[in-house]
């Protein structure tokens, strides 16, 4: 079990598809996950794909913590969940711009329009089927997993790179037009 390094973007197993895993329940696949998820909890985030590991498979890891999930059907809290292979199926056209940074773009941040629901299937560890559907961020967090799996990053989604920028600004600018609208004129 170990915490591995997190290539950023640059790196070749970020911009190259990955190949599919033959067998879920191989124990190379076991030690992978398990490494994935110390990885994602020492890193702090939300999801983590195998290519930003370096490892060029096609498994992603997420979860959906409470404070992130909204009132829309199918965006619930999700318990960490593995999937292999996973496969996306849009269920309408419908897309909505979202905020996303990414453990391989260190501090920054983009608008990016994602589908708003979607169908994802995959393999769990042992082998089984997993398929639901999702929406809100639920939905975004597995498609933008998924696009590592085939080499692509967030701003390659964007509509305008305008709004790529640092978090940490963008906090300080939402904070600052915050506390500018509770002064009283």
């Amino acid at each position: 079990m170990s915490i591995l390094p997190i290539v950023r973007a640059g790196h070749p197993a970020l911009s190259s598809p990955s190949k599919p895993v033959a067998d879920a329940t191989d124990a190379a696949i076991a030690q992978l996950a398990q490494d994935m998820a110390e990885t994602l909890q020492a890193a702090g985030g939300v999801g983590l794909a195998a290519p930003q590991i370096a490892v060029p498979l096609r498994v992603v890891l997420f979860y959906v913590p409470e404070h992130r999930v909204s009132d829309i059907a199918d965006d619930g809290p999700q318990p960490p969940t593995l999937l292999i292979n996973p496969e996306i199926e849009p269920l309408d056209q419908e897309m909505v711009e979202g905020w996303e940074g990414c453990l391989s773009l260190p501090g920054l941040c983009g608008l990016v329009p994602r589908h708003a629901r979607i169908r994802y299937r995959g393999l769990d560890r042992a082998g089984n089927r997993i398929e639901r559907v999702a929406a809100g961020f639920h939905a975004r967090v597995v498609q933008h997993e998924c696009d590592h799996l085939d080499g692509v990053l967030y701003p390659a989604r964007m509509r305008s790179l305008a709004s790529l920028g640092y978090a940490e600004e963008y906090s300080a600018a939402r904070a600052a037009a915050a506390a500018a609208q509770k002064e009283p004129v």
